[in-house]
């Protein structure tokens, strides 16, 4: 067997730089580069293995571990997951600052690749610099952290254990159902040492999507499940995009005649103006996709994990009839809450199931008044997102704005807080992909590193980045990273003085403001941030506008400018767009000295009766 003397982080900047993957019939690289933020547990090791790649294999510096990790998550998420990125530190807080981004990736079910330094295999200097001490177990570290966030987790304290350890990890990182963080922890002194590797372990791999087909019995189940239905209804997951079935689907709607309705992650899976897309479902979804589920005697989900939002807390299906049909890669997902399950790829299953349907359709009734109610919602939708003079305007009002300045190549990226809800009933997203919001974690703080993420994934579209005053405090400096790197995107800041969202969900459930907006903190003076200036600080051209025609001005500038632009703009921290939605459980305290908390909790009460547990 003919060898190679690598050490062992060589090995793996050599392993990772040949993985390749098959995009419309072109090979490329499967990682697009690895995010570094070097310390003395990976500088020497890894660092040194990485610069001897860096023509096949890019590395970026980022300004900060959470940030680059959110970044390589969205870059997968935007590649649909056929490319991803991988993502290295020290042994200390860098890699702890990872951990939120793994839970990030492991609850939507993203591929990222975190490659943390560890502490010494050889135990001689411990405690090294940053290295967390457990006085009853000596085997652990500040790595163990990623533990119950990784699909994967591995520990290499041998320059040998490498070569299973990688190859388990691109099986995970590629598998459908199983696809998520995979956490391989390089002890530092281990990375430095040699070890005779197999040439064969760096010869070119190409992976390709796996499509599993779907179990005859589940199919000819799905198929009598579907011809029985008088009132079926499709709800689009983020598995749409990743299995690539955005036209399938499509297509499988107009053959049968079936409404569709969109989770976060399903969104633009179609046309915002096909007649079949009753748009956003659940709690923030369109009054015409929750009128359509309510009545709906099938819910055929495809590809996603029907998560609190989507379900309206298990209130929304009030057909006392209904059934769920799970189309859905992991089974884990595809029987949840008594569904039929069809477990498969979505794109060869929708169309396997297609095929077996025949020319059945639902009763054009069904979609004659799914099309009615829709033509209510974007009346009400119109009305809210309207240009108004007012210097206070609402998110939705700023949503219009930015949506009238933009054109269907336009990819809208947010996180938390209340723009996403916003966004998810308001936005008209036209081209799939068009609508990029991480609302599986709500994490603040993706906002501006997930831009740039998106950005080097789809360098030919313009990103625009909505992000409010809270999420910005917490993460912005990948504004440095995206001049930096010269992937200019449009971030619109709209500063409503506190976490607005929360506030209102405060007040709705019977507490008064508190800590929450900045006038309700507990305060000597507040703060008058000026964010356009810290904006320019960071590298960005910054500019602050007064009303929603001024934000237009600005985002027709934006688009000319040749690095990132800010755009900061005062909102109404109050208001939220009424029409559409859903109740949500929030539990409300049983006892309260407040008057107002015992009213919402009377109120709770009654909406958990309309839960269907376990049904």
């Amino acid at each position: 067997m003919k060898t190679i003397k690598l050490t062992m982080a060589q090995a793996v900047a050599r392993f990772l730089s040949v993985q390749k993957t098959e995009i419309d019939g072109e090979i490329l690289p499967i990682f697009g580069g690895v995010w570094a933020i070097f310390g003395h547990g990976n500088v020497a090791g890894l660092g040194e293995a990485l610069y001897q790649v860096k023509e096949d294999l890019p590395t970026y510096r980022a300004h900060n571990e959470q940030g680059m990790a959110h970044a390589a998550i969205a870059f997968a998420k935007a590649s649909n997951r056929q490319r991803m990125m991988a993502c290295t530190t020290s042994i200390g807080p860098g890699a702890t600052n990872m951990v939120t981004a793994a839970a990030l990736a492991h609850v939507n079910r993203i591929p990222l690749l975190l490659l943390p330094g560890d502490v010494f295999a050889n135990r001689n200097p411990d405690p090294v610099l940053q290295q967390i001490e457990d006085f009853g177990d000596g085997t652990i570290s500040a790595n163990d952290c990623f533990k119950p966030v990784s699909k994967f987790f591995d520990r290499i304290s041998r320059p040998e254990q490498i070569i299973p350890a990688l190859n388990r990890a691109m099986a995970v990182l590629t598998d459908p159902a199983d696809c998520g963080p995979v956490t391989l922890a390089l002890c530092q002194d281990t990375q430095a040492e040699a070890y005779d590797y197999p040439v064969s372990f760096f010869e070119e791999k190409v992976w390709r999507i796996r499509r599993p087909m779907p179990d005859l019995q589940e199919l000819e189940d799905a198929v009598n499940a579907i011809n029985a239905s008088n009132k079926p209804v499709i709800i689009a997951g983020g598995g749409v995009h990743y299995s690539q079935a955005t036209e399938t689907l499509l297509k499988f709607a107009e053959k049968h005649n079936i409404p569709v309705t969109e989770t976060q992650a399903g969104k633009s899976a179609l046309p915002h103006e096909h007649p079949l897309n009753m748009g956003s479902l659940g709690v923030t979804g369109t009054s015409a996709a929750n009128a359509l589920a309510e009545e709906a005697d099938l819910l055929i989900a495809v590809g996603t994990r029907l998560q609190d939002f989507t379900t309206g807390s298990w209130a929304l299906f009030k057909n006392p009839g209904r059934k769920f049909l799970g189309l859905n890669a992991q089974p884990f997902d595809a029987t949840k809450h008594r569904s039929l399950p069809l477990v498969g790829d979505a794109d060869v299953t929708l169309k396997q199931l297609s095929q077996d349907l025949g020319d059945w359709q639902s009763h054009l009734e069904w979609s004659a008044t799914g099309a009615a109610e829709y033509k209510k919602w974007l009346d009400a939708a119109n009305t809210v997102t309207a240009s108004s003079d007012q210097t206070h305007p609402t998110d939705a009002q700023v949503i219009g704005g930015v949506q009238r300045s933009t054109d269907e190549n336009t990819v809208v990226v947010c996180a938390a807080g209340g723009l996403p809800g916003e966004l998810h009933k308001l936005w008209q997203a036209n081209k799939p992909g068009g609508y990029h919001v991480e609302y599986g974690f709500s994490c603040m703080g993706y906002e501006i590193a997930g831009g740039l993420g998106v950005k080097m994934a789809n360098p030919d579209r313009e990103v625009v980045v909505m992000v409010g005053d809270g999420s910005y405090l917490m993460m912005n400096s990948e504004i440095a990273t995206s001049v930096l790197l010269g992937h200019r995107m449009t971030i619109v800041l709209l500063d409503n003085r506190g976490y607005g969202c929360i506030n209102r969900l405060q007040r709705g459930t019977g507490s008064p403001s508190f800590n929450n907006l900045l006038q309700h903190t507990h305060h000597q003076s507040l703060p008058d941030i000026d964010f356009r200036a810290h904006a320019e600080s960071l590298g960005a051209i910054a500019t602050k506008v007064s009303n929603i025609s001024e934000l237009e001005t600005a985002m027709g500038s934006a688009r000319e400018n040749d690095k990132t632009t800010v755009i900061v703009i005062d909102t109404d921290p109050l208001a939220s767009t009424e029409a559409g939605g859903h109740w949500w459980d929030v539990a409300v305290p049983e006892v309260s000295q407040q008057n107002d908390v015992n009213s919402a909790r009377e109120k709770y009460l009654e909406a958990l009766k309309q839960q269907r547990i376990g049904d």
